[in-house]
């Protein structure tokens, strides 16, 4: 016979988020912060969902200029051209970068796109009160955590290339102006996997039990 572990709600106690520190619920109360680091305490992030679904929506907005506009301008004596993240993929590709043109593929379409998808995802399995294979889901929100920072490789490149690349009238690279939309659609989507909560799709199982 399987027995399924009591959760810190069912024992009366809250888990602070910063310190993870278990609390009476009855002395978060009345204290409303945690004993050991001062952080308020919650049972649930207050209005996660509502705050997740404006940051999301938010990088959805952004993540449009983000890929049609350019990232960067390249200056050769008096001549511009201008890249889109897509268009540099892509010449890596035809001067045989594969490797290069693999990485910021990845980490600047692949997964920011990724990231958004898992997120609505989640959302809406919560939304909808979805019992799923909950781990799973756990997992997933678990990597859009880890890898969502990784995102920022392509700014990293944009970085170092304005940087050095300062010839002059010969040649010079400007950074583009999807390189701010970039940076915010990244900065937005690891404050959404932040704000989500979830032990919310936890809740749901336990209700439905």
């Amino acid at each position: 016979m399987n027995v399924r572990p009591s959760t810190a709600r069912q024992l009366g106690l809250v888990n602070c988020h910063d310190c993870h520190l278990l609390v009476d619920a009855d002395q978060a109360r009345t204290h409303a912060r945690c004993p050991r680091c001062g952080a308020r305490l919650h049972l649930r992030k207050p209005n996660s969902l509502a705050r997740t679904w404006a940051l999301v929506w938010a990088a959805i907005v952004l993540i449009v200029p983000a890929n049609v506009l350019p990232i960067t301008v390249t200056i050769t004596l008096g001549a511009k051209q201008a890249d889109t993240i897509m268009s540099g993929v892509i010449y890596f590709m035809q001067t045989g970068s594969w490797e290069i043109a693999v990485v910021i593929f990845v980490a600047s379409i692949f997964v920011p796109f990724a990231k958004l998808s898992i997120l609505i995802f989640l959302l809406l399995s919560v939304r909808f009160r979805s019992a799923w294979r909950p781990k799973d889901r756990t997992t997933l929100y678990r990597l859009t955590e880890l890898v969502g920072r990784w995102s920022m490789v392509d700014i990293y490149v944009v970085t170092i290339l304005v940087a050095l690349v300062k010839l002059g009238a010969v040649a010079a690279i400007e950074a583009g102006p999807a390189a701010v939309y970039f940076a915010a659609v990244v900065v937005l989507t690891m404050f959404a996997a932040e704000s989500f909560d979830p032990r919310l799709m936890w809740d749901v199982v336990e209700e439905d039990v």
